[in-house]
């Protein structure tokens, strides 16, 4: 009569996909639910605009474009001002006083700035597209929970029902042991069965609010509500999707697979930086001077000699920086078709699951029941077999249950792995 904690706990283990959120920032209003339930779409737009994590992600690339300017700036111009030889009296033979002002500016070439601006803004497109990752991953998190709530939430009503059920037996049962059918010990034992019974509605309660509480945080709401509810149902729609057009889909659609190509167009943006970093950047100078009552205007240039250092190490790094992201790009591509190929296949094992459950096993552990429910409160069977029908009863409806469970777990997977919406 344990079996059902020991069964329905397995859900209450945090997926390995979950994402971590971090505390909300001071000051950020945690959204208040509505008293009505929640549709998966609505839980899904109120975590984008609370989920904490998001939020922090969204505003490091912000920063991350803020470098595009900065990347795009010029070279500041800088003013110099001496005075020499100056005296304080007309016939004091130091002088004549000697005055300069000029202006020098450092003249970049091999194009600097624009690859600057290159570099920059492919970086961007790179943390933009990790950002859409992290949203993935936090969707998949929040998909998973809404789908674990249905379940729990369904488990108690099943517990509820079997507990309801349960009481009327015993009191049936009662009714015998007045009339003299049945001995104290035998009604006693039915009676004991009651504490199964409680306990398993008892951690049907626990395991709702503790699915309601994870789905709460995953949404961005800080101090999790009794009155959360959600609307829903565990039977998905069939699918009418095939594996080669989700391949296709994964490996157009999937951010993480563009985020790799962005890192290549990262390296190779950084390759030729590199190479314009190599070369010499002139500085230039006009002065304009005053000595006694003379004035000249001079200039000069300045031009470094790029004997020994002319960039090698960051040339020949970035040069292997660029094959090592083309490498994870086709080891990323490959990871994508097993990702879809190996959620297919669990998607198959699931739908072919539920469907016995659905279509031959619940049938028949309720007719077994039913039947011998009904001999044994006519004296025409033994209570061994009536208990064992009843427990045999509970765990192939919770076992139906879990199997629509791992059906819409298996296809939310699916959709992750696909990145194309199959269960909306």
């Amino acid at each position: 009569m344990r079996q059902f904690l020991t069964f329905v706990s397995l859900f209450l283990i945090p997926s390995a996909c979950f994402s971590q959120t971090t505390p909300a920032t001071p000051g950020s209003a945690s959204p208040a639910p509505a008293a009505t339930p929640l549709t998966l779409p609505q839980v899904l737009d109120l975590a984008h605009r609370s989920n904490p994590t998001l939020l922090s992600a969204a505003q490091h690339l912000a920063a991350v474009h803020a470098q595009e300017v900065t990347a795009g700036l010029r070279q500041n111009p800088n003013v110099t001002a001496a005075g020499q030889m100056v005296t304080l009296s007309p016939d004091d033979p130091n002088g004549p006083d000697f005055y300069s002002v000029g202006v020098q500016r450092l003249f970049e070439r091999g194009n600097k700035r624009q690859l600057r601006v290159d570099t920059a803004r492919s970086t961007t497109a790179l943390t933009g597209f990790q950002l859409d990752d992290q949203r993935r991953q936090t969707d998949l998190a929040i998909r998973q929970a809404f789908s674990r709530m249905l379940y729990a939430r369904e488990a108690l009503g099943i517990s509820r029902a079997n507990l309801e059920g349960y009481r009327k037996t015993v009191a049936l049962m009662k009714v015998r042991l007045d009339a003299g059918d049945i001995d104290q010990t035998d009604f006693d034992r039915i009676e004991l069965q009651l504490a199964g019974f409680e306990s398993d509605q008892d951690n049907a309660e626990l395991i709702l609010r503790q699915a309601s509480i994870a789905l709460q945080n995953l949404i961005g709401i800080a101090r999790p509500r009794e009155d959360f509810d959600i609307a829903g149902t565990l039977d998905p729609p069939p699918l009418t999707i095939t594996l080669d057009a989700l391949r296709t889909s994964a490996l157009t659609d999937r951010p993480d697979l563009k985020a790799a190509q962005a890192q290549v167009d990262v390296d190779v943006a950084s390759a030729k930086l590199a190479v314009a970093n190599g070369t010499a950047d002139p500085l230039i100078e006009g002065d304009f001077e005053r000595t006694g009552h003379a004035n000249t205007f001079g200039a000069n240039i300045n031009i470094p000699l790029r004997i020994f250092d002319r960039n090698q190490g960051e040339k020949e790094r970035t040069r292997y920086e660029i094959e090592s992201s083309r490498l994870a790009l086709t080891a990323a591509q490959n990871q994508v078709l097993s990702d879809v190929d190996s959620a297919w296949a669990a998607y198959q094992t699931a739908r072919v699951q539920s469907e016995r459950y659905r279509s031959k096993y619940l049938t028949e552990a309720a007719h077994v029941r039913e039947n011998l429910e009904f001999s044994y409160r006519n004296g025409n069977s033994t209570l061994l077999d009536y208990l064992s029908a009843l427990s045999d009863y509970r765990l192939v409806n919770l076992a139906a249950l879990n199997s629509k469970l791992q059906l819409l777990l298996s296809i939310e997977q699916l959709s992750y792995a696909a990145h194309t919406e199959i269960n909306p």
